[in-house]
């Protein structure tokens, strides 16, 4: 990773023109041939940079360009198009370069395949007398999340980390097909998330289907930081 604070103007060409004017912005350069071109704003987003595989030519200004003031004038081609980026630099203030190694990714905590996980181990937050029958139940519109036995019969469990109408229709159409197998029938829904909107909780209690809250935390065994009136 290559970290370069620098005065620069930007032209890039290709699919589209667009140009930057003169300023000081952080370029950073990335070992898989990525150019990124940031401001001190504007959040993550860069103002402009080259995707990868690009290959990076620095080379003397021409006498025009020096005459301008360009120290350096970097050339960013795109391998597998004609897009290109060329950034004017007439001063670096700062720069950096250091080996990052191997990244081990990103591992998100809190998913629906985590939460499917749990409340198939704790099936009891359903209510008294629940039983797992199985995750994953296959359908020809998908598989529903869990299936499950209750005192009432067979239930459908649709799980969302955060609950809206489109979760709400996706089980709606889940229990039309259920419904339709005798050895099933009759096929109550229930609809779980750790937040669930109301105009999503309307619909599925209009719709004889159940909302459970699921605080995530409280399932994994550690202490939920939600505000408790006992």
């Amino acid at each position: 990773m290559r970290l370069v604070i620098a005065s620069c103007s930007v032209n890039y060409s290709g699919r589209l023109n667009a140009h930057l004017a003169l300023a000081k912005r952080l370029i950073m350069v990335k070992a898989d041939g990525a150019v990124l071109i940031h401001s001190d704003g504007g959040s993550y987003k860069p103002l402009n940079w080259m995707s990868p595989p690009a290959v990076l030519k620095v080379s003397d200004p021409d006498e025009h360009q020096a005459k301008a003031g360009i120290q350096e004038v970097w050339t960013v081609s795109a391998e597998k198009s004609d897009d290109q980026l060329s950034i004017l630099i007439t001063e670096i203030h700062h720069e950096i370069a250091h080996e990052l190694g191997t990244d081990p990714g990103l591992v998100k905590d809190g998913v629906e395949a985590d939460l499917q996980r749990l409340l198939a181990e704790q099936i009891e937050r359903l209510g008294d007398g629940h039983t797992l029958i199985r995750r994953e139940h296959a359908t020809p519109i998908g598989p529903v999340d869990i299936l499950a036995r209750g005192p009432g019969g067979v239930v459908a469990v649709e799980l969302k980390r955060r609950g809206d109408i489109d979760g709400v229709e996706q089980l709606t159409r889940y229990l039309e097909l259920l419904n339709r197998d005798p050895l099933l029938s009759p096929v109550a829904g229930v609809f779980a998330a750790q937040q669930i909107k109301p105009q999503a909780r309307t619909l599925a209690e209009d719709r004889g289907i159940r909302c459970v809250v699921l605080d995530y935390d409280e399932m994994k065994g550690e202490e939920s930081g939600a505000p408790r009136l006992f």
